[in-house]
């Protein structure tokens, strides 16, 4: 017979188990997996391509010398322009924009305005200076936004190949950061990746 402490140990385990993954009808089971682990499931664009891809930007971006010399004294303000797709894939590129940002702003040394919230941001401004329903003296002024001093904007490609039973694709990604007010690409750097596989011969 066992003892309640022995069964609440049991309880515990099984409940640890359980919430770490689960088993549906179809008799398949579900688990959490490290979402930085090497993805090598597919050929196709992954997760493994895209943190890759924000990874080799922003640390290009941050360790560029007239870059780094302009972000020692303050915080430029960018946006982010979208990335054109030119691959036979449909791949989210501004998921790839939103990693990268994400990391530039979390180093402290950029600002950026989200220009996907203009129209909304314009009417909240009308709103609060127009309607008559919002304190004078709390309501944000028109007029008063920073303009963004860069743009990030780039491309995504890739070229397809076969030979035999082995398929490989190749992906360039180059991302471009440009001075708004004089037109000039301050900063330009590419990544590329990769990758093969090989199907397997029946019974082999």
């Amino acid at each position: 017979m066992f003892s309640l402490r022995t069964m609440c140990l049991f309880a515990a385990v099984a409940l640890l188990v359980a919430s770490g993954c689960a088993t549906t009808a179809g008799g398949s089971r579900t688990a959490y997996v490290d979402p930085t682990a090497v993805n090598t499931t597919s050929i196709d664009f992954s997760s493994t391509d895209l943190q890759q891809i924000a990874a080799k930007s922003v640390d290009s971006l941050l360790s560029f010398p007239p870059i780094v010399e302009v972000t020692s004294q303050r915080r430029p303000v960018m946006f982010v322009d979208s990335i054109k797709n030119k691959t036979m894939e449909h791949i989210d590129t501004e998921s790839i924009t939103d990693t990268i940002s994400t990391k530039l702003l979390q180093s402290g040394k950029f600002r950026f305005a989200d220009m996907t919230k203009v129209n909304v941001v314009m009417q909240q401004l009308n709103y609060q200076n127009s309607s008559g329903l919002v304190d004078p003296n709390t309501a944000a002024q028109i007029g008063r936004q920073i303009g963004a001093e860069y743009m990030m904007y780039g491309n995504f490609s890739s070229i397809e190949s076969r030979d035999g039973r082995t398929k490989g694709v190749y992906y360039k990604f180059t991302l471009r950061v440009m001075n708004v007010q004089s037109g000039i690409v301050e900063w330009m750097d590419e990544k590329e990746i990769s990758k093969q596989s090989t199907r397997k011969l029946v019974g082999g």
